[in-house]
């Protein structure tokens, strides 16, 4: 099996960030206690929570060579007491260098044995490193009611304040990366890439993709007010500016085609296509099947020819197996998977995103959902954690999504509740090193033929990392709570520790 393609992201064109984004709070690194430099050798660690790694891994073990580093560039030394580097054994005692103007991971080796431009470089000493999380499944939706109808009544610039808030509570809960399939992510990306707003790194679909009468359609709205924002009702995705909705309508292969072509134009790095009913939608079944081959085929091929993979929505199983036959990259929340269509994912290499937490957690207060789809919440749970649990038994890849769209703080589904998604990989049969990977490079993989140099702590990977007090091999549930989370990198950028998390980017000479 070839492995998926990795490209580096390009670096930013307003160049280096300015010397005060190496600061917290006005608390340089210098500040933070160093480990004593007489520390032991990093050592592999044997642990009982390891296992094979699925045959669909490209095992990438880590470099513990330095780059060249030049003396003029800002060096940060993070000394770990354990590394989890990803797809590999955790390690003792490892020394992490970061360099902060080009946020790469400049060294990964023993702590006795730095290259010398680190061994007067400031030092951060922490407990258990590892990379930044990935919710490869999200939603900056921006609605306090999570509700079709609202993402389409609702106006965006009232959607888009309320991300920025989600943004950074993802983002302190330890998540550096997303892959968002459906939101006004596209739109806010450019901000917090030119360091505007703060937020992980986002990676969006733009609109998810579906047909009429379906699981992207408001079917409880006028037909015309809905079709004007998302296409549909004839007049097709030629009569709607795809950046006014969350959701896009297409019908038969060239409104298809159009429509992809459209979420790349708003600036999509992947393409989300709705291949069966939903939960959420009100007159839908989950069980049945939206698109025929030929649409699929269409805006699959489409995708490619852009290198954009493909995430299909598909709970029932005759979705599922269309869309994997088709080529699609993943599928997302499957409950109704069997061991025929888990068979067929693993032959073709298909990524299994399960959003389990949205399911758990909405369980916990159905009084807040419409009545529709509160009953077919109830009904999918139980048969959907045994679908997670088959294609776990069959070595499906997993990845980790949780399904968030909602900006209500005393929501169980709020931004910044990613984290319980580790813990149920776990319940799903994983292990809580396996469920790690899976909340990292497997994540990172979703993006396929554009994933980016994030998700394991490798040299001249980008450093996306965080770190916790406690052994999170030992209780996953440490990354429920966003308290437990003690230091968050991203890009190289301190912006969270134990003396208090960066609200605001620091500023730059220039935004252009």
């Amino acid at each position: 099996m070839q492995p998926h393609l990795a490209y580096k992201t390009p670096e930013p064109e307003h160049g280096k960030r300015p010397s005060s984004a190496y600061h917290y709070h006005s608390t340089p690194y210098s500040t933070f206690s160093p480990l004593d430099t007489t520390a032991e050798d990093w050592t592999s660690v044997d642990t009982p929570h390891s296992s094979p790694l699925s045959q669909h891994s490209h095992v990438m073990p880590p470099n513990f060579a330095g780059l060249t580093m030049d003396d003029k560039l800002s060096q940060v030394c993070i000394f770990a007491k354990r590394l989890t580097p990803g797809r590999s054994e955790p390690l003792h005692n490892v020394a992490v260098g970061v360099c902060v103007d080009t946020g790469k991971i400049t060294y990964v080796g023993p702590q006795t044995q730095l290259p010398k431009v680190l061994e007067s470089a400031p030092r951060v000493q922490v407990g258990y490193l590892m990379p930044g999380l990935w919710d490869c499944h999200t939603h900056f939706a921006g609605l306090i009611d999570v509700d079709f109808p609202a993402m389409v009544l609702t106006h965006p610039v009232t959607l888009g304040a309320a991300i920025t808030r989600n943004m950074h509570e993802t983002l302190m809960a330890g998540f550096t990366s997303v892959r968002d399939v459906g939101s006004y992510a596209t739109e806010v990306a450019p901000l917090v890439e030119k360091g505007l707003i703060l937020g992980p790194n986002i990676f969006g679909a733009g609109a998810a993709i579906g047909i009429t009468s379906g699981s992207c359609d408001a079917c409880t709205l006028p037909a015309d007010y809905v079709y004007s924002r998302q296409g549909g009702g004839g007049g097709g995705t030629q009569d709607f500016w795809p950046g006014v909705s969350i959701l896009a309508i297409a019908d038969g292969v060239d409104e298809c085609r159009r429509a992809v072509r459209q979420q790349i134009r708003r600036g999509a790095s992947c393409i989300k296509i709705v291949t069966t009913g939903g939960v959420l939608s009100r007159t839908d079944d989950p069980h049945c099947r939206q698109y025929s081959d030929a649409e699929l085929a269409v805006m699959i091929e489409e995708a490619s020819l852009h290198n954009r993979a493909v995430a299909a929505h598909a709970h029932g199983k005759a979705g599922i197996m269309a869309a994997v036959k088709a080529g699609a990259h993943t599928i997302e929340h499957g409950s109704y998977l069997d061991d025929e269509a888990a068979e067929l994912m693993v032959k073709h290499n298909t990524t299994f995103i399960s959003t389990r937490y949205v399911l758990e957690a909405n369980l916990k207060q159905l009084d807040s959902l419409n009545p529709e789809t509160a009953e077919k919440m109830v009904g999918i749970a139980k048969v959907h954690l045994e679908a997670y649990r088959t294609a776990v038994r069959h070595g499906v890849k997993i990845a980790l999504g949780t399904d968030i769209a909602g900006s209500d703080p005393t929501s169980l589904t709020v931004h910044g509740q990613n984290g319980h998604e580790v813990a149920l990989a776990v319940k799903a049969g994983l292990t809580p090193l396996q469920a790690i990977d899976a909340g990292t490079i497997n994540s990172a993989e979703t993006l396929g033929r554009l994933t980016p140099q994030k998700g394991l702590v490798r040299v001249g990977w980008d450093a996306d990392l965080i770190a916790l007090d406690e052994d999170p091999l030992e209780n996953i549930h440490l990354f429920d709570s966003e308290k437990n989370i003690k230091y968050v990198w991203k890009g190289g950028m301190l912006v969270k520790s134990p003396t208090g998390q960066m609200i605001w980017p620091p500023k730059r000479e220039s935004y252009k």
